[in-house]
Formats: C-alpha cells, structure tokens, sequence
C-alpha cells in the first residue's frame, strides 16, 4: 500500500483517458502530453491481475513523466494501487451526464461532464451539446473537464478559464 496520495492539487488541465482502443498507443500518447495533464486509468476490457500489470507499467510512465495518475475505482483502491486520485460514482474525480448526477457528485474535486459531442465510445448515443453542457458547467461547483468527442479545436472553441477547467479525450488525444 503506498502512503502517497497527493489528490488532484492542481487539477490537470488535460486529461488523457483508456480505453481498449488506445491501450496500443498509450506509451507514446502519455510522452507526448505535458507535464502535469491527467491520465484515468480504466482498462475494464482487462482480467484484475492484467488490469494490475497494465497499470504498475503506466504508472511508471506518468511519474517520470509528471503526469498525474488517477485510477478507475474506489479510493481505497487508488491507495493501495498508488495512484494520485479515484475516478468513479463516489471519487475525487467524476463523470457526470446530467444534473441530477452533478448534484450527487458533491464530494468530487473535479467532473467531467459528458458527453458534450457525439462520440466512438457510445455510437448513436445522445450528447448534450455545446449549450447544454454550458448551461450545466454554469451549475457546477468544481472545476469542470469537458468530455465527449472532445479535440483541441473543439477545446479552444469552450470558455476555458473560470467556467470550464479544461478537457478531456480518448480518441481526440490518441488518434495521431
């Protein structure tokens, strides 16, 4: 168990999540982010004891690199697995769809609100759109990471700054 768990202070900017997808490309996609940007560890598509070793190899990487490291589970689980944060339901970070979910999210450091575009990871799948996912940041009491179809000219095109933290991709990041 690591006695390390710094949180999320500061709050990355860029975030860089997994998915089956981009686990091939995960090395080279994690040295070409800056320091202090965001990783979420999912990688639900792995066995625990894989999952496990897939993780100790990238969160290698994130040190050296200072990226922060945030694990898919609980916070007990982000402990004892050494990671910087929890990303889940009840975690430091947290994916929200609605406002109902930003309002349970209440013990969160940050959200990722999702999905602000279409997007691979749900085909077909409803979005909120760049208005609704305004009208929703505008209700947030954390700092906001916009997920969803996210790229850095959509990012560029979001108030970044007071109203929304940063954002947030799979593909948007890995796809190069």
């Amino acid at each position: 168990m690591s006695k390390r768990y710094p949180s999320l202070k500061p709050i990355p900017r860029l975030w860089l999540l997994s998915d089956a997808r981009n686990d091939a490309v995960l090395e080279k996609v994690l040295k070409r982010l800056p320091k202090g940007s965001g990783f979420v560890f999912r990688h639900y598509h792995l066995h625990e004891a894989d999952r496990f070793a897939r993780y100790r190899k990238l969160r290698a990487l994130c040190r050296m690199r200072g990226i922060f490291m945030v694990l898919s589970g609980t916070e007990t689980e982000a402990r004892r697995w050494g990671a910087d944060a929890a990303y889940g339901v009840n975690a430091s970070l947290a994916t929200v769809h609605s406002l109902r979910e930003l309002r349970q999210a209440s013990g969160a450091k940050a959200v990722l609100l999702s999905p602000v575009h279409a997007t691979r990871s749900h085909p077909g799948g409803k979005s909120l759109g760049p208005v609704r996912f305004l009208m929703l940041a505008k209700a947030a009491c954390v700092p906001v990471i916009a997920l969803g179809g996210m790229t850095a000219k959509r990012a560029r095109a979001l108030p970044m700054g007071r109203l929304i933290h940063g954002w947030a991709a799979i593909d948007g990041l890995s796809a190069r």
